[in-house]
Order: structure tokens, then C-alpha cells, then sequence
């Protein structure tokens, strides 16, 4: 074989890389998507050069020109990307050289493709990390919107989904936007570990060049530099933080989403999905689907799969920087896509949902919704809780065993069970009042619900 002239590395080397070398090597086809921050970070990079007296005034007017050339044919689609150069860094430098010539050759000086990468990864995820929490800030004020005007419906709360208590549809929704709330929280921790700057540390131990490391924190907009080289270049714990996030908030909607999906069942028929967001059956013509749901709800065991896949890439690696991290990027930017295409589709499905608030209201007289309210009754008048929970689950057997209907029992019924009943003993048996009876903090009643929307708009800034 011949001298690989084109590998910007191949000056030791006296033959071409192999096929499957090639195939193996190449990364362009997915790390493209780096090519602004690429070229941003050269650019800030070739200042520095110029600062410190690497390049004269021409040759970073030259490299910056030619940048923003490429960036621009990028753009538009009229860049050519080669495999043989593997990633965009290479890509990007074999082109810039085309074109300025000998200058394009001193813009890696005191710079190597690990630091490089580092930064560009950084300066990707903190740009989607802003796209991320403007899309989960949407969503957020569109479930607090719909808690605020659905306040007055009860539906039941379950657990072991089993009808449980009553509560208020507003006091479950809010419930999954202080999940989000969280998420959010998390999402700024990935903010924070994503700034710091690794650029200019080089390859693993240091450059041989007085380079000045704060101005290009300043350029780029970090807020410290990573003080160890080769910490700088082998660092993935932000990924891993974001992959967290990511594999967090996917369980919280995924959760979600099989609530709309029993909720929308003609079994509970609690809410419609709009047309737009349902899909049909290719044999049976009644079925609307609730297949956005069901995506997203899919999605999440591939958010789980990438954040195991880079522990695992991660757990047996030396320092510095090896190979195996080139596997990192996919993990990143297919969460980072899944995510955003998630919290789309929830929006879009709560843009015109319809809530069938009476057959919310109908629910609440199955099992015994207000079993507890009648325990808490016996133990207002110095009934034990113990004693009081024993009886009214008599009072539940009695029910079934004779087919009675629980809800219509009187204080006459009652007293056979137990006499500390009185007449007011109806009105506990009320679902409809039992949700105002709750007087704990967190709890769901109006003025519980009511808290709860203030504080959310607080954090949120709503005003």
C-alpha cells in the first residue's frame, strides 16, 4: 500500500487505514451536528493564537474568514463530508486549509482533537439544555392552565389502581408538574457541570505554550476552567449527568402517559385526545389509538439504554482519553433528540384534550372512595384509629355481602355498626365533599390546590 496522504495524522504512517479501519474510525455521520461549536471553539481558539503572537492579524483574519465560509456552505447544504477524515474537527481543518492554505495549518497549534471534542461536546449540550427547558417550561404552563380551569372536577385517586379517595383532577395534574418542576432542577445541574472549559490543555498533559486558558473562558462564556489536564480531556460526568436527567424525566412522562392511556379507554373514559394526536386501526374502523402516548411512553427504555450504555462505556476506561468515548456523542444526541420530541408530543396532546369531568364525578361512587373519610369521622370522637378502621370495614363487608349501596347508607344503617355515628354522618359519606375535609398541607383541597398553583407560579415567573 501507498502513503495515506489525506489522514491529517498520517505523517508516520507508511499505509492506508483498512476498510474496516475506516468504517470503524469514522464518526462524521452523527457528529456533524457539531459543527458550529466546532468552529466556534477554533475561532476563539485562533484568537488566543493571535493574543499570544502564534498568528499575525492576517492569518486570524484569514482562518476566521474561511470559518465562517464553511459554516456558511454547512448551512446551506453544499458542504462535502469525507469519511476518510472521520469527525467533523478533521473535516472542518482539511477544508479550512483548502482554502487559506498554510494558515489553516497553524490553527491546531497548542490544541488536540481530545480537548477539542471536550469543548464542542459542552458547547452543544448547553445549547440544548436552553432548547430543553424552553419546551419544559411550555409544557409546565399549559398543565398549571389546565389546573386552574378544572378545578372544581373530582375524580378518584388510585393506589394498586384501585379506586382509593377522592381527589381533584387539578391536584393529580399538578402532581406531575412538580415532577417536572424536579426535572427542570435536574436539567440545571447539567447546566453546571457542562461550565467548565477544557480547551487548552491539549492532548492529556499541558501544551508547551504560554496559552492564555481565562481568555478563552471569557470568549466562550465559561464560568471556571478545568485545572486538570487530564481530567479536562476524559471528563464525561456531564454527559452521564444529562443522560440522568433525560432517563428521569422520560420515567416521569412515560408514567404520565399511561395515565392518558387509561384515561382515555372506553373502560374510564375520563378524557379525549384530540383527532390529531390518536391514531386509527388498518382492520378494526372503531379504534381511535392513543399512540403519541404510547411513543413516548416507548421512548423511555431507550433514555434508560443510553444512560447504562455510557456507564458501561465509561467503567473500565484508563485515563486519558481513549477510543471507546467516541461511542458517547449517539448517546448524547439521540437522548437529547428523544427528549425534545417527547416534550413536543406532550404539548401537542394537551392542546385541545377534552375532560369528561361527569364521568370523572361517576367514578368517585365506586369502592368505597369514602371508607377513610368514615374512619377519620369515628376517630373525631375518640374512636382509636384502629378500632374505627375495623369497623368500617364491617360496614364495607356488610355492603358487599348484601348489595348495598355504600353511599346511600343513613345514620340509622349506620348506628347498627356503631352508635358514636350521628346524623352529619351522611355528608361525610359525600364524595363530593370529602376532597375539602383534607386540611393537610400538600393536600387536595381548594385551598390546598390553590397554594399549590401559587407557589408553582412563583417558580415558574408567572406572576
Amino acid at each position: 500500500m501507498s502513503k495515506d496522504n489525506t489522514k491529517l495524522w498520517g505523517g508516520r504512517f507508511n499505509s492506508s487505514s483498512s476498510s474496516i479501519t475506516e468504517r470503524l474510525s469514522a464518526s462524521i455521520h452523527y457528529d456533524y451536528r457539531l459543527y458550529k461549536h466546532d468552529i466556534a471553539g477554533s475561532i476563539a481558539h485562533a484568537k488566543m493564537l493571535q493574543k499570544i503572537g502564534i498568528l499575525t492579524d492576517s492569518e486570524l483574519s484569514d482562518i476566521i474568514g474561511g470559518l465562517k465560509k464553511i459554516e456558511l456552505e454547512i448551512d446551506n447544504g453544499k458542504f462535502e463530508f469525507s469519511n476518510s477524515l472521520e469527525d467533523i474537527h478533521m473535516n472542518i481543518e482539511a477544508k479550512l486549509t483548502e482554502y487559506i492554505g498554510d494558515a489553516g495549518k497553524k490553527l491546531h497549534t497548542a490544541r488536540s482533537r481530545n480537548d477539542q471534542v471536550a469543548l464542542d461536546m459542552r458547547l452543544y449540550l448547553r445549547d440544548e439544555i436552553g432548547n430543553i427547558d424552553e419546551l419544559l417550561k411550555i409544557f409546565i404552563v399549559r398543565l398549571i392552565e389546565i389546573a386552574k380551569q378544572n378545578k372544581h372536577i373530582i375524580l378518584p385517586g388510585y393506589t394498586h389502581l384501585q379506586v382509593a379517595q377522592v381527589v381533584r383532577f387539578s391536584h393529580h395534574i399538578l402532581a406531575y408538574v412538580w415532577q417536572l418542576v424536579r426535572d427542570r432542577e435536574r436539567l440545571n445541574f447539567v447546566k453546571k457541570s457542562c461550565s467548565s472549559i477544557p480547551l487548552g490543555v491539549g492532548a492529556l498533559a499541558g501544551v508547551n505554550y504560554d496559552t492564555d486558558r481565562e481568555y478563552l473562558q471569557q470568549e466562550l462564556n465559561f464560568n471556571s476552567l478545568i485545572m486538570n489536564s487530564m481530567d479536562a480531556v476524559s471528563d464525561r460526568d456531564f454527559i452521564l449527568d444529562f443522560l440522568y436527567f433525560a432517563s428521569v424525566l422520560g420515567t416521569h412522562l412515560s408514567r404520565f402517559c399511561e395515565d392518558i392511556i387509561l384515561w382515555s379507554s372506553s373502560e374510564f373514559n375520563f378524557i379525549r385526545l384530540d383527532d390529531a394526536v390518536t391514531t386509527g386501526s388498518s382492520i378494526m374502523p372503531q379504534k381511535r389509538n392513543p399512540d403519541l402516548a404510547e411513543l413516548i411512553r416507548g421512548k423511555t427504555g431507550r433514555l434508560n439504554g443510553n444512560l447504562i450504555a455510557m456507564l458501561t462505556i465509561l467503567k473500565g476506561l484508563p485515563m486519558t482519553y481513549n477510543r471507546d468515548l467516541q461511542e458517547d456523542k449517539e448517546r448524547m444526541f439521540d437522548s437529547v433528540d428523544t427528549v425534545k420530541l417527547s416534550v413536543e408530543g406532550f404539548i401537542e396532546m394537551f392542546k385541545n384534550i377534552k375532560i369528561n369531568d361527569d364521568v370523572m364525578e361517576k367514578a368517585v361512587y365506586r369502592n368505597f372512595s369514602t371508607a377513610t373519610d368514615l374512619a377519620d369521622y369515628l376517630a373525631s370522637k375518640n374512636v382509636p384509629f384502629r378500632k374505627s378502621h375495623e369497623i368500617v370495614g364491617s360496614i364495607v363487608k356488610h355492603c358487599e355481602t348484601n348489595k348495598v349501596d355504600f353511599f346511600s347508607l343513613t345514620a340509622k344503617d349506620l348506628k347498627q355498626f356503631s352508635n358514636v355515628f350521628e346524623d352529619d354522618i351522611t355528608e361525610v359519606l359525600n364524595p363530593k365533599t370529602s376532597t375539602e375535609r383534607k386540611l393537610s398541607l400538600g393536600s387536595t383541597s381548594l385551598l390546598q390546590i390553590d397554594k399549590q398553583i401559587e407557589m408553582l407560579q412563583g417558580i415558574m415567573g408567572l406572576g
